[in-house]
């Protein structure tokens, strides 16, 4: 039996989602724990735990394509299987070290290869809960044959078939804001949400999953100990292998979940090396279906890391989203990280309190806990801000209006960033009173909650909306190698000016079959996409916290705040670009129609 999609959205926003950047928060935030109470080391925390930390990322840096490409022959849902299944496995390997190194660097690289999975899983299912169609009737129901005609005329007489199949072009009528060009679909078809819109979902669960860290998971060690006989080590021990548990009771979730996603019919363990002997037809690039039997299990795997790299070069909108994950992901470090930093070394730097940042975060909050609370104030701002306009902002991205030629809600966020980074980075003081402080600088930080929470909607949005929309103009292949009439896509504006970007897409990845025999679509791909999203989101994290750092210590305590609004003016920059080179074909074409 057929998962309903219900079911498949709901396991991909409460397992997949809300679990994907919890279990990081609770290891980032307790492994000085481990260190100091486990294994017993008093000294140097700070510097054992920003070794793991880095070592970390440079792994997903690694580990985040493999799983991306991976996810195209294996599928999505065993990568998640397999990931969450790492994690839980890595948290209770966590609590039976005994040293530093290896065994405790040996389990948080074990546990960077499964948290690699899962993030790089949040942006590769969205395509294909987006551009599902969830029918009353089986798959496997035989459709009627079209009535066969022996006028010449025969294709502008509709068949019962044509009538009853859902095709991509119906689809995407279905998904139009224009009123004019909606079609009324069959009894118990139903559309789903567009990327943008699910996309503000998204970011609501990963927000609620770090809470969920703060405030569940992170004060297990400290009820633990309250019980009687349990000692501190016993307490972080006992609530990793809850934590670990809870990681694989969310693999078995995402097992029983996910099945049946649309676009994953085809892929499985059969596919991890080789090649698929099942052939059928598709048609080439100039509409031709003789001589273009291919096999459906595709290029190798370089070949679809180098083609997902390349589309991000070759398609605008592709690359402006792994821009935009770049500036998403360092706004998240910036914020978490260099705050907090920024607050500390001007309480100390004026003498309002004598903590050595050396010391680390619990002797900070001892000798300077004003300090800490101010920090946890202007963060907290921050991420509720971000955390309730998520869902508004991704409604606002699937505009038609709002999305096209400009992308208006990604530029706005990223002007506001370059306002709010700058603003930030010339306070002379972050409190909200005294001499130089002022309440202002909640609005401050609001702004780069707004900022960072626009960048991770709009860029995973538009990274899904150029999959779906990319297989919504391809027309159907049936299984006897011909194109389905119905399935064709509606003409555009001009029916001599094809889709640049459709055409870049498709001669780059030139012609091939798989899931859903479409032969233009991004599908078989999706997975790559996503892999080279995190990938671009890990190195903007690498970049900001070393060069950041750097910077931060020799030059300005401003300088990682400028490098953001550096980040976010390239953003703006390259949106603005890419919008009116997209108006301007737009004006070439509209003489021709």
């Amino acid at each position: 039996m057929r998962v309903p999609i219900s079911v498949q959205t709901a396991t991909y926003l409460v397992a997949v989602c809300l679990f994907s950047i919890s279990f990081l928060v609770f290891l980032n935030s307790s492994v000085s724990f481990v260190i100091t109470d486990l294994i017993g080391i008093k000294k140097g925390v700070g510097d054992l735990v920003g070794t793991l930390g880095f070592v970390d990322e440079l792994v997903a840096l690694v580990a985040c394509p493999f799983w991306g490409v991976l996810s195209d022959r294996v599928g999505v849902r065993t990568v998640c299987v397999v990931g969450y299944g790492i994690i839980g496995l890595a948290l209770l390997l966590f609590v039976q070290a005994k040293n530093v190194y290896p065994q405790l660097l040996l389990a948080r690289l074990f546990f960077s290869l499964g948290g690699a999975a899962a993030s790089t899983m949040v942006t590769a299912i969205l395509p294909s809960l987006t551009a599902k169609i969830a029918t009353a009737s089986s798959p496997e129901t035989p459709q009627l044959e079209p009535p066969q005609s022996t006028s010449s005329q025969h294709a502008n007489s509709p068949s019962v078939s044509s009538q009853l199949t859902v095709t991509p072009a119906r689809l995407a009528r279905t998904m139009s804001s224009d009123p004019a060009e909606d079609i009324d679909l069959p009894v118990g078809e139903t559309s789903s949400p567009s990327p943008p819109r699910l996309a503000g979902v998204v970011g609501l669960f990963t927000g609620l999953g770090a809470l969920l860290a703060l405030a569940v998971f992170l004060p297990l060690p400290a009820r633990f100990s309250q019980l009687k006989g349990v000692s501190t080590a016993q307490a972080v021990a006992d609530s990793y292998y809850v934590v670990g548990t809870i990681a694989l009771l969310v693999s078995a979730v995402c097992f029983l979940g996910l099945r049946h996603l649309d676009g994953e019919e085809e892929k499985g363990w059969r596919r991890l090396i080789g090649q698929s002997p099942t052939k059928h037809k598709a048609q080439d690039l100039n509409g031709s279906t003789e001589g273009s039997s291919i096999r459906r299990s595709g290029a190798s795997y370089t070949k679809m890391l180098r083609d997902a790299v390349l589309l991000g070069v070759k398609d605008k909108e592709i690359g402006l989203s792994y821009l935009g994950g770049f500036v998403a992901r360092a706004s998240s470090v910036g914020i978490s990280l260099f705050i907090p930093l920024f607050v500390n070394a001007y309480f100390i730097s004026s003498g309002l309190c004598d903590g050595d940042p050396a010391k680390g975060t619990a002797e900070m909050k001892r000798q300077c806990r004003r300090a800490y609370v101010l920090a946890a104030e202007l963060t907290g701002v921050s991420q509720l801000v971000a955390l309730l306009l998520a869902p508004l902002l991704g409604y606002l991205s699937s505009l038609p209006s709002l999305s096209k030629p400009f992308n208006v809600p990604l530029l706005t966020g990223a002007f506001i960033g370059v306002l709010g980074y700058i603003a930030f980075a010339m306070l002379e003081s972050p409190e909200a009173g005294g001499n130089h402080g002022s309440p202002a600088v909640f609005v401050i930080v609001a702004l780069l909650g707004i900022s960072q929470i626009t960048a991770i909607v709009g860029s995973l949005g538009l990274l899904g909306s150029c999959v779906v929309d990319n297989s919504l103009d391809a027309p159907t292949v049936r299984e006897d190698g011909q194109e389905d009439a119905a399935s064709r896509p509606r003409e555009r504006e001009s029916a001599h000016a094809p889709d640049v970007d459709s055409n870049e897409r498709s001669h780059l990845l030139g012609p091939r079959g798989g899931e859903g025999d479409r032969d233009s679509s991004l599908s078989h791909v999706k997975g790559s996409l996503a892999g080279v999203y995190s990938l671009s989101g890990g190195a903007g994290i690498l970049l900001l916290t070393k060069l950041g750092g750097y910077l931060f210590d020799s030059l300005s305590r401003g300088a990682p705040f400028y490098m953001l609004a550096l980040f976010n003016g390239v953003l703006l920059v390259a949106g603005i670009v890419a919008g009116g080179l997209e108006m301007m074909r737009h004006k070439r074409e509209r003489p021709m129609a």
